[in-house]
């Protein structure tokens, strides 16, 4: 044992493990023991002990990425999106929430040491109004409900909708659907038993869609007073993703057959810490997701949690948005008697350690030690 107080696993196959160290998010001192793959609170014969000192938390959570399509465009073969599984797991996102993806990664569950993936089928757009071949795109609008429907039925109870778009028409973003379609879109998912979600950069397509029973808006940067007070009192969850928004001054720069556009990125771009923190200060539940796809990688939930933290979150709030309140969100446990023994150990609280919480000492899954740190030497 360090002076720290850490072991060195000894395999990472399911053991009878025991821990010791502050549990999140009530900040208690715990011991922990893991059986079969569950979390227990009762002492268990024979445990070894993995660590006497640290901080435990539940495993984390990337509730907007996109496994399966390739850093700088294009897809992936299965060993590229088990790479980016693997990614996420030892960044200690154990929990993903695939926001739309046009490769099945089904196969992924078949991993017993990969995180689990909540998917929502592929990006419902128009045709021209969003990445080519990513989504499926509906000629008439007057078809979007039932291709709501199917794909509620085949994701993971969720649907995306692409809510708005550039219109090169016009030269700058534009909403995709008429208000009455999208209630009767949004209608159709949840009587398949599935939320609805949606891509939305701007400020025109947010009132249809919060007004239509959306449950969740993407990105949001267009939020205003008026549609985070439409937000509360719809009970509308915002993801925005902003690692992936910093990415706006370089789509602005390459558009420079659309000024009107570009500008108006650029001015997203600029509010969208103080639009965040609006819309936390009102009340909005905010979910932490880094839209690892094509330009952002994958494992970066780290740096999610810490741009959450500077645009108005404290600390332990920024953390739950990416942990125990997110694994609520979707339904899904923390650390819980019975719980699977999914969760992330830091050598010291991550909430005010950067370099801790990029660098985990250990990730359980499932009761499997999947990664681990020497304390001493720094190796894996």
């Amino acid at each position: 044992m360090s002076a720290l107080g850490w072991r060195r696993p000894t395999t990472s196959r399911r053991l009878l493990v025991h821990l010791r160290g502050v549990v999140l998010p009530d900040a208690e001192v715990r011991d922990l023991w893991v059986r079969d793959g569950v979390v227990s609170f009762e002492p268990v014969a024979g445990a070894e002990t993995l660590c006497d000192a640290g901080w435990i938390v539940p495993g984390l959570v990337d509730a907007h990425c996109h496994v399966g399509v390739r850093y700088g465009g294009g897809y992936e073969d299965r060993a590229g999106a088990i790479a980016q599984a693997e990614t996420e797991r030892d960044a200690g996102a154990l929990l993903l929430r695939d926001a739309g993806s046009p490769v099945d990664t089904r196969f992924i569950d078949e991993h017993e040491e990969l995180p689990r993936i909540i998917r929502a089928g592929r990006h419902i757009a128009r045709p021209r109004r969003y990445i080519r071949e990513l989504g499926i795109e509906v000629d008439d609008e007057r078809d979007l409900p039932d291709i709501v429907a199917e794909q509620a039925r085949f994701g993971d109870g969720w649907v995306k909708i692409v809510g708005d778009w550039i219109d090169r028409s016009v030269g700058d973003l534009r909403p995709l659907w008429s208000d009455a379609i999208l209630k009767e879109a949004i209608d159709a998912a949840h009587a398949n038993g599935a939320r609805v979600t949606a891509h939305v950069f701007g400020e025109d397509a947010l009132p249809g869609l919060i007004n239509a029973g959306i449950d969740c808006i993407e990105h949001g940067t267009g939020l205003t007073d008026d549609t985070i007070e439409m937000m509360v009192e719809h009970g509308t969850v915002l993801v925005p993703t902003l690692i992936n928004i910093d990415t706006f001054p370089e789509i602005a720069a390459s558009a420079g057959k659309f000024p009107i556009y570009a500008a108006h990125m650029r001015d997203l771009h600029a509010r969208v810490r103080r639009t965040v923190a609006n819309a936390h200060d009102a009340g909005v539940p905010i979910f932490a997701g880094t839209d690892a796809s094509a330009s952002i990688r994958h494992g970066r939930i780290a740096d999610e949690i810490a741009a959450l933290s500077g645009a108005g979150l404290s600390e332990h709030d920024a953390l739950g948005a990416a942990s125990w309140n997110a694994r609520s969100w979707l339904g899904r446990p923390g650390i819980e008697a019975g719980a699977p023994a999914d969760f992330v150990v830091y050598r010291e609280d991550p909430r005010i350690s950067p370099a801790a919480l990029t660098d985990p000492q250990y990730v359980v899954l499932r009761g499997r030690v999947v990664k681990r740190r020497n304390p001493v030497t720094g190796h894996r």
